[in-house]
């Protein structure tokens, strides 16, 4: 039997609702508050979003964040801890940090340090993942749907073996004859179908090449090394804000620190970067179809982004609690 409910004189439906919600948001916030683990994520978070807007640092995190995790290999799923490569926090010991894919990185480690310090039951895992997710929302990007609470890897002998991340160009270290099936070795080893490649390939819309890193580019460190649109006058932002943090390297796209599908529709020029691994994504049979769907929907790219960013960001991670924290 239904029970009704008697509202006081001048107080509507509408608004007794409204109570009711932010009486069960301060609830919410009370009990988010008591939860320790929570608390620190959330304290971590805030101190990230300060990092990355102050430094422009967003692209080395993001890059460090994938390549933690795609050391992966799927087919050691189910093995001890860590020994199918994955986003495990390894990539903070040496010797995978000195890989040669990972030239450059151990200053975005530095950058993370103080928070790390700041929030000592944060694992390293979280904080990698954190930084890459939270810089592609503050760029314009999908929100991603993220969990934490994944368990770091334990010491130096979790560290994979290297030659797991894609290489630019040919000879590449697999034997693949060509770009197309070198990657399709790497991220089908990770589990990744067509269509996720060429969505996760789309994050080069940020960030930047160096000739000192990669090697793929003769544009370096500083302004000398800059392009018209890695120099310190050039607003790559998504805000509109000054800043690139240090000038130089070579982008893919012009507004490098701003999140779209520009990655898919820029027109070729000199000034920016197109790899092998890139060219091949527009003309391979089974690569094409996605990348044109991408460049002519921002919509369907931020929809399918976020679903590969956060699988990418949980390969090989373990879980405490099982189910993962959300904040």
């Amino acid at each position: 039997m239904a029970m009704a409910i008697e509202l006081p004189d001048g107080v509507s439906l509408e608004a007794a609702v409204a109570i009711v919600i932010a009486l069960l948001t301060v609830v919410l916030l009370a009990v988010t508050s008591r939860d320790p683990k929570k608390a620190a994520l959330k304290k971590a978070q805030k101190e990230i979003r300060e990092l990355l807007q102050k430094e422009n640092c967003g692209p080395i995190c993001i890059r460090l964040a994938w390549h933690d995790s795609g050391t992966f290999t799927a087919a050691k799923a189910g093995q001890s801890f860590a020994s199918a490569g994955g986003a495990n926090g390894s990539i903070r010991f040496d010797p995978e940090i000195k890989h040669g894919a990972n030239a450059g990185l151990s200053k975005g480690l530095k950058l993370l340090e103080p928070i790390k310090a700041s929030c000592p039951t944060v694992s390293w895992a979280d904080l990698l993942q954190m930084a890459s997710a939270e810089f592609v929302a503050m760029a314009g990007g999908p929100r991603i749907a993220m969990r934490y609470g994944r368990v770091d890897a334990a010491g130096p002998d979790d560290c994979p073996v290297e030659g797991n991340l894609p290489g630019a160009g040919a000879p590449f270290g697999d034997g693949s004859k060509d770009a197309g099936e070198h990657l399709r070795k790497v991220f089908h080893r990770m589990g990744f179908n067509n269509q996720e490649i060429v969505a996760l390939s789309g994050a080069h819309t940020i960030g930047r090449a160096f000739k000192e890193r990669s090697g793929t580019t003769p544009h370096g460190y500083t302004e000398k090394g800059a392009t018209k649109y890695t120099c310190p006058a050039f607003r790559a932002r998504h805000d509109g804000a000054a800043g690139v943090g240090m000038p130089g390297g070579q982008s893919w796209t012009p507004k490098w620190l701003t999140f779209d599908n520009s990655y898919f529709t820029v027109a070729p020029e000199k000034e920016l970067l197109r790899l092998e691994t890139d060219k091949v994504l527009e003309t391979d049979p089974g690569f094409a179809p996605h990348y044109r769907r991408y460049a002519e929907s921002q919509t369907e790219f931020f929809k399918d982004y976020a679903a590969v960013h956060k699988k990418l960001s949980e390969l090989g991670s373990k879980f405490e609690p099982a189910g993962g924290i959300t904040i």
